[in-house]
């Protein structure tokens, strides 16, 4: 069996080994680059010296190795499999024909000690958030939400990456036909290698064309516990620190776990200010488009002589006026994105400075436009979900190309097609812009607003939870003392 081992797994990481304990050769058959030696020596070889009794045979020598994960096995396909998973297989030179299958792999080794949300960054609230080990990310869930309803559901895709899909979701919450539509759409699949859970995302979603995520994709351990307790089901995948979850309504991307750490009259503040803020960055440059180019009578009077003067020197129409500067600034995003923090943020600061002054004295652009498109791209980086922030940066130009042909009519129809579009949109077979459509009154307490803890006690019906109150307040007058009486 060695050599076929051998035979099968032709990587210059396959390690065989053979050491003599108690007058036993004792084989060891492991994959050097997903099992570190120091615990074999450490949790095996070190337990069998120091063991006292005597063995001659896999059934005692496996009483004596304190390690759960141990069985015994002469089938050599599934060998093969446990050797690639981080097994090791442990012979006697007595018996070479089956051996003992071990699971003492290092779950840290490779992996990323600090988890914090680094791109969900909240200043109120835990800061713990998911790293790439599947192992790891279970275990936070598990710390945070300590009942006997978690429930775990793991399947295997990849038939290269043999990727571990973890299902998770609270029994007796979650809706079973929720927790049925992610089975049968997981079930179903063909893959050869799954890098991380966004691919997943885009492979069982609903419309898998459309800009729109449909899974909210986050990297918070408190987020994804919210999730799990209104009813939604959550989807791991080793190898990525993001959970992915569902259903999941559009109003869901702009709602931030620290709207509950604030009194509910600032969370609602700053929800309505993110709603506005999303409106401004679609539609301001469209609208300067089609002001300029078709509707010079619309502007007031006292803006329509700045405007004039800001762009007497410019010698590009207003279309490719935006366009341009549209383009250098998510050049700069980009590019400072994927430099290191420091440099990022330097280059983001110094090049927008930089450029922006020189396209002005250049006359390559107005004054005013700049300003419409500075405030244009804050409100992408104030959406909690980055998905949903490249999804808002898109839409501005197929608008922008709408209002340089038809004006403010081709707005109106872009925005009509949009629309209708989100009018059409699914997330496990949930309207996508519940509870705007279909209309529940009740929901808005927690989607367009964030309510008092009062108003907020059910989960949102949308989800057709089986347990629909959260929790119940009880909110007593306090007694006031009369010290005058005294």
């Amino acid at each position: 069996m060695h050599q076929f081992l051998k035979n099968t797994i032709t990587s210059d990481d396959f390690m065989q080994s053979v050491h003599e304990i108690h007058d036993q050769q004792i084989h060891f058959t492991y994959l050097q680059a997903i099992v570190d030696q120091e615990l074999i020596h450490h949790e095996i070889l070190h337990r069998i010296q120091v063991s006292e009794a005597s063995f001659h045979d896999l059934q005692t020598l496996q009483t004596i190795i304190p390690i759960v994960n141990i069985k015994i096995s002469s089938n050599v396909d599934e060998i093969t499999q446990h050797l690639i998973k981080g097994y090791i297989f442990v012979q006697l030179e007595s018996d070479l024909n089956q051996g003992l299958l071990i699971q003492i792999l290092d779950q840290k080794r490779g992996y990323r000690g600090n988890n914090e949300a680094d791109n969900e960054y909240s200043v109120i609230g835990p800061k713990v958030g998911f790293v790439e080990d599947i192992d790891t990310n279970l275990n936070l869930l598990r710390k945070e939400l300590l009942t006997e309803h978690l429930r775990f559901e793991e399947k295997i895709l990849g038939t290269i990456s043999q990727s571990r899909v973890m299902i998770v979701y609270v029994e007796g919450i979650c809706n079973p036909q929720h927790l049925d539509t992610v089975r049968q759409r997981i079930s179903g699949l063909d893959v050869d290698v799954l890098f991380d859970s966004s691919i997943l995302d885009q492979i069982i979603s609903d419309n898998p064309n459309s800009p729109f995520p449909l899974f909210m994709s986050s990297e918070r351990v408190d987020r994804a516990k919210f999730n799990l307790l209104n009813g939604q089901v959550a989807i791991l995948t080793s190898g990525s620190p993001y959970v992915i979850s569902g259903p999941v309504t559009v109003f869901d991307f702009f709602a931030s776990p620290e709207d509950y750490y604030l009194p509910w009259l600032l969370a609602s503040f700053f929800r309505c200010l993110r709603y506005l803020g999303v409106a401004f960055s679609i539609l301001a440059s469209p609208l300067y488009v089609a002001l300029l180019t078709f509707h010079y009578s619309v502007i007031p009077q006292s803006l329509l002589g700045p405007i004039i003067e800001s762009r007497t020197n410019v010698p590009f129409a207003p279309i490719i006026e935006v366009l341009l500067l549209e383009f250098t600034v998510d050049m700069l995003r980009e590019a400072g994105v994927r430099l290191p923090t420091k440099v990022g943020q330097t280059l983001g600061i110094v090049g927008g400075i930089v450029l922006g002054t020189a396209a002005v004295q250049a006359a390559l652009t107005s004054n005013i436009l700049i300003i419409i498109v500075s405030l244009s791209a804050l409100p992408s980086f104030a959406t909690p979900i980055f998905k949903m922030a490249n999804t808002i940066r898109f839409l501005r130009f197929p608008l922008m190309f709408l209002a340089a042909a038809w004006g403010g009519l081709g707005i109106a129809f872009g925005l009509v097609l949009l629309l209708g579009h989100l009018l059409r949109l699914k997330s496990l077979g949930i309207p996508y812009l519940t509870p705007a459509f279909p209309f529940r009154y009740r929901e808005y307490a927690d989607s367009i607003i964030r309510s008092s803890l009062s108003l907020t006690k059910y989960r949102p019906s949308y989800l057709r939870p089986l347990q629909r109150q959260r929790y119940q307040v009880s909110n007593p007058k306090p007694k006031h003392n009369d010290y005058n009486s005294e």
